[in-house]
């Protein structure tokens, strides 16, 4: 059985690192960092690779009619024992430099874009809506990717077509938007709003592929659809919750300051590692105790 020891790190984000395994495999093992406002905050939460994995697998394999993913498997005996759980065996991409975001309501970025332009990326809406409104319809709403540390930047579609083409720009559109309709659907039927998700595409022998994480609490919002309110910001699933508080007198942070982020209260670890098992077990119907990966 291998160790963690036996792979190099190629790579290594705010929560996830890949491991080269051979010349066509990566391990991408996720860790229970947690990042806000483009901080990794020093207060891991419980559980939550685990969580995200889990949750990855389920959509991955729901998602599998719409397009193509990276994941070869979450029980490998390639995988260590020690990540076994929240770590994955994929297959190498080449992935394109555009972060793929399908938004169905007005929320976190896309409300700030709205205030000041009556648009989400170059995307004119109706007058009138409020943070967390539904939008007429779910939209397109790209941005760069940007480097460990440093903030995504929303981008209109020609700025897309620039980066990887006119023919792939609008393939990655349609498959976000297909696979955000699929999710929100899905979602909706077990009680959960989906407001908006980011996902990660790339290449294999030319075909798009469904890479990194997908509809996870870290690249997607998820609300409680019973106590939805346009109006101001909504309870959530996911680390909305986190921000929150950091934003929050109790915090003492500023957000505008040089200073990192305080830890984390136990109260705030417990309640966001509740929020994102409950988020996992009521999308999936399934235990989070019974995932052992």
């Amino acid at each position: 059985m291998p160790t963690l020891a036996d792979y190099a790190p190629v790579a290594a984000g705010k929560v996830r690192t890949l491991y080269a395994v051979d010349d066509d495999h990566l391990l991408m093992v996720a860790s229970d960092r947690i990042s806000a406002f483009d901080h990794v905050l020093t207060t891991p939460i419980p559980d939550k690779g685990r969580v995200l994995t889990a949750m990855s697998v389920f959509w991955f394999e729901l998602l599998a009619d719409v397009v193509p993913h990276h994941v070869v498997a979450h029980d490998d005996p390639r995988i260590p024992a020690e990540v076994r759980g929240r770590a994955l065996l994929v297959r190498r991409l080449e992935m394109l430099p555009v972060e793929a975001v399908a938004r169905g309501y007005l929320a976190g970025s896309g409300t700030a874009d709205y205030r000041a332009t009556g648009a989400v990326c170059g995307i004119e809406l109706p007058p009138g809506l409020l943070e967390g409104s539904r939008l007429p319809k779910p939209i397109f709403t790209p941005a760069t990717k940007a480097e460990l540390g440093a903030h995504d930047e929303n981008i209109d579609f020609a700025a897309v077509e620039r980066l990887i083409g006119p023919e792939r720009a609008a393939q990655v559109r349609d498959v976000t938007l297909e696979v955000y309709r699929k999710a929100a659907a899905f979602a909706l039927d077990r009680g959960i709003i989906l407001a908006d998700t980011k996902i990660e595409l790339g290449l294999r022998d030319g075909e798009l592929v469904l890479g990194d994480e997908v509809l996870t609490p870290d690249s997607s919002r998820y609300w409680p659809a019973d106590s939805w309110k346009p109006g101001a910001a909504q309870p959530s699933y996911d680390k909305q919750y986190v921000r929150d508080w950091l934003t929050s007198p109790e915090s003492g942070w500023d957000r505008a300051s040089d200073t990192p982020p305080p830890p984390l209260p136990d109260e705030v670890v417990a309640n966001t590692r509740a929020r994102y098992v409950q988020a996992y077990e009521r999308l999936t119907g399934r235990e989070f105790a019974d995932w052992i990966g």
